[in-house]
């Protein structure tokens, strides 16, 4: 018995150490154009030139985070995508939590029926609703301003059904002890739905900034005005102004992605309890 116990242990060592060899391989590979880019950023020119495939630069340069800063404005595009990620993720955190304690906690007549409705909007591709969204912004006089982004996106239908599946593991004991104490429904939201579901709002956190902060399609369509764009539909404008200077457009680039790499190494243990435990659901 003890020998098969030990067999036993043996086998999942290796077993472990074998997804943990096959993992770290995939990592890499994954991580490995990020890693390109953001060292790219660091070369000069020439050196690009001379050693494309090259990944550690020959000579450390800013050049052309210097180049960005002076050709292009990065720094209205940058607090363009900080306002505008900021206000879409707060806003689809407190809309999507509002709307999924409704469903969760309270009864009324047509609720599934409803839901099934809400849910079914997640089956229509983005494109589809892409000239509906440009009339509502045209009728409501935001076009080409930051509101254009903000207004459409107020509420996320996936945020939703992630919230509403985490606040229906809250105790109905927890709400109805808050009432007896005389608590209203927004303070039982507040005090008590709240607290109890941080991972989902990690979740939905991570995954409204990062969408939104990566989205190049809605403002392509809403913004006009060079110094109204977000980040990333100013990159790739920088680039077909500037194509031939790489060395500045992967400086831009990895302005681009250090903000998401750090709110996601600040935030990844929330977020991967939230992705742990909706899946476990």
């Amino acid at each position: 018995m003890r020998k098969k116990k030990e067999k036993e242990v043996i086998t999942y060592k290796k077993h472990h150490y074998v997804i943990i060899v096959f993992l770290s391989i995939f990592s890499l590979i994954m991580m490995y154009p990020m890693g390109w880019t953001m060292m790219t950023a660091f070369k000069t020119n020439a050196d690009i030139r001379l050693n494309r495939t090259k990944f550690f630069p020959r000579e450390w340069s800013i050049d052309g985070f210097i180049t960005a800063f002076e050709k292009a404005p990065i720094e209205k595009w940058f607090i363009n995508s900080v306002f505008v990620t900021v206000v879409v993720t707060v806003a689809v955190i407190i809309t999507s939590t509002l709307i999924g304690y409704v469903f969760a906690k309270y009864e009324f007549k047509g609720k599934k029926a409803l839901f099934l409705l809400l849910l079914a909007t997640m089956m229509i591709p983005g494109q589809v609703t892409m000239i509906p969204r440009y009339l509502l912004v045209q009728n409501l006089h935001l076009f080409n301003t930051k509101w254009a982004l903000v207004v459409p996106n107020l509420i996320g239908v996936f945020s939703v059904y992630l919230a509403k599946q985490f606040i229906e593991d809250v105790p109905n004991s927890l709400c109805e002890a808050a009432k007896m104490d005389g608590a209203g429904p927004f303070r039982i939201y507040w005090s008590v739905i709240l607290p109890n579901i941080k991972p989902a709002i990690g979740s939905i956190g991570i995954f409204t900034a990062m969408r939104q902060w990566n989205d190049y399609l809605n403002p392509l369509l809403m913004l006009n005005d060079i110094d109204r764009m977000t980040l990333p539909l100013g990159l790739v404008m920088f680039d077909s102004q500037r194509s031939v200077d790489l060395s500045a457009t992967m400086a831009v680039a990895t302005m681009i992605m250090l903000p998401m790499i750090l709110i996601f190494l600040m935030f990844q243990k929330q977020f991967i309890k939230g992705l742990t435990m909706s899946g476990i659901k």
